[in-house]
This record gives structure tokens, sequence and C-alpha cells, in this order.
């Protein structure tokens, strides 16, 4: 019953996202110089809201867009909003961040290396590495990936669909007991390892380490809060490489004004999310965003044999 409502919320929310797209505004974003600030405030949000839930920012970067008619933004435009969520989590991390940066510093100096701040940066660093080594293999290796079938539409839903399976999974076996307190380096490197699998489109960078921390046993909350705090080097660094290729550009396909817009809606809706989800997962489980999910990947696969939407 909750997949059928789930799907039928998804539905309802496609059709609607049509309409709106195409009496609101028309034209299409591969046009150049065609992205209004209707459409980047929108896209904005629809990165402000996934980016921060488990759900896939960058699938509905480029569903929803199709959805409303307007075409596809571009890997880089997607990519350079994602620092409109780096600036919210940093916001509400604040405390956490100035408290762990500080306290490494702090433990240095006086060389206590069983400092649970010093570890925890160490942790997050560590985390770092696999996806910056496994995104620069694509970079060297497969030059064209973002117009490789990995990233069609088709594997969008697949991967949506898989991870929703992943984290039932997850919410089975995790123990779910240890707190933020609890968390060592081996920790970081296995959600490290996992947030790797959010180089593929549909995954969810947030999705696959939350799933990751719950496999380890970490509280709901606390794996969310460690995802939040790992993502940003890696959304960073992916941001600035992007921005690189738009200012090389000129901002010709996007336009200055466009992307501002666009990450300016994205750290409001951002700083919404993460708010939410951070209070969600103190008293509540994932599943609901195992049945979106679900009904995300099959409501795409339906589009595509049905030829509403095509498999780019």
């Amino acid at each position: 019953m909750k997949f059928f409502c789930a799907f039928i919320f998804t539905a309802l929310i496609f059709i609607s996202l049509e309409k709106i797209g195409q009496s609101c505004c028309p034209n299409p974003i591969v046009d150049s110089e065609q992205l209004t600030i209707f459409q980047a405030v929108i896209l904005g949000m629809v990165q402000g809201v996934t980016e921060c839930i488990p759900v896939s920012s960058t699938a509905h970067l480029k569903i929803i867009p199709v959805a409303l008619g307007w075409g596809d933004p571009g890997v880089a435009f997607t990519a350079v909003i994602q620092l409109g969520s780096i600036v919210s989590i940093v916001w509400y991390f604040w405390n956490d961040l100035t408290k762990i940066t500080f306290g490494a510093y702090k433990s240095i100096i006086t060389s206590d290396y069983q400092s649970p701040d010093l570890k925890m940066l160490v942790s997050i660093g560590l985390g770092t590495i696999p996806i910056v080594f496994f995104g620069l293999l694509i970079k060297v290796f497969i030059p064209d990936f973002d117009n490789s079938r990995l990233r069609s539409t088709v594997a969008i839903a697949i991967a949506s669909i898989i991870m929703a399976l992943l984290l039932v999974i997850a919410e089975r076996i995790g123990s779910r007991k240890r707190n933020f307190e609890k968390l060592d380096i081996r920790d970081g490197i296995v959600i490290g390892l996992a947030q790797v699998l959010a180089l593929i489109p549909g995954v969810s960078r947030s999705g696959s380490t939350i799933t990751g921390g719950l496999f380890i046993g970490l509280e709901r909350s606390t794996a969310a809060r460690f995802s939040f705090l790992l993502g940003l080097p890696a959304i960073t660094l992916a941001g600035l490489v992007e921005l690189k290729t738009l200012l090389d550009e000129g901002f010709g396909s996007v336009g200055l004004v466009a992307t501002l817009t666009g990450v300016f809606s994205a750290i409001i809706f951002s700083y919404i999310a993460i708010s939410w989800l951070m209070r969600y997962l103190q008293t509540q489980d994932t599943w609901i965003f195992i049945w979106y999910r679900l009904a995300f990947g099959i409501l795409i696969l339906i589009g595509i044999i049905s030829g509403v939407i095509e498999n780019t």
C-alpha cells in the first residue's frame, strides 16, 4: 500500500511538472541562453532538496527538467549549483566543523593523536580519497563518461531501484547502536568507499553513505550527520572543477545570472532539507525514501518503455 501511494504521488509530480514547465517556461534549456531565472530557481530547489536527502540530486536534475519540457541543463551547471548545498552544509554544521578543526589542530600541537576530533578529521580525509581517486580515473580513462550509458536515463532508474533495495537490507540488518562519538577511522574509510558509488547517477551520494553507515551499525541520524561532513570535500572539488569549465566557456549556454540564481536557490532549499532530515531521522526510519526511490525508478522505466521519456 505504501509503495502504491508513493508510486501515485511520484506520477502526479511528473505530470504536474510537465504541465507547469510547459506553461511557465516553454523554451528548452539546451537552446543556448534559454536558461531563465525561473528555471534556475526551480533547478536550485531540486538540487537543494535532493542533494540532502538520499534520493540522488544528479538523477532528479536530469529527469525533472526533461519532465518539465526544458531539456538537460548540463553536467557543469548541475555540479556548480552543488556549491550552494556546500554553503548550507557548512552553515548547518558550523559548530561541528569548528570543533573538529580547532580540536584537531590542538591535538597536533599537543601530540594528542588519540583525540576524537583528530580522528574525525582523519576519517573525513581518508574517506574522501576513494571518490577522488576513482573520479580522476574516470576523467582520465573515460573522458566521455558524461555521455556514457552509465549516465543514461535507464541507468538512473536501475540505480535508483538497486539503492532502494540496498537501503532495505541496511535497515533490516543494521544494529543502529553506535552514535557519533563512537565513529572511528575505519568507519570513515568504509563509508568513503560507499561514497564512490555516487559517481553513478541515480545512486545518490547521501544515499550510498547513509546506507553504508547503517550497514556498519550507526544510528540513522549519525549516519546522516557523518554523510554531510564527509561530502564536503568531494562536492566542493566537483563543483569547483565544473565551475572552471563554465568560466572557460564564459557561462555561454547557461548564463552568469542564472547560475548565481541557481546557487542561491540551492543554498536556501538545501538548508531546509538538511534541517528536516536531521530532525526526521532522530525518530523515524528511511522507508519513506525507499518507497520513493522504488516508485521513481519504476516510473522512469515505464516512461521509457511507453516512449514518454527518452533514454538519453
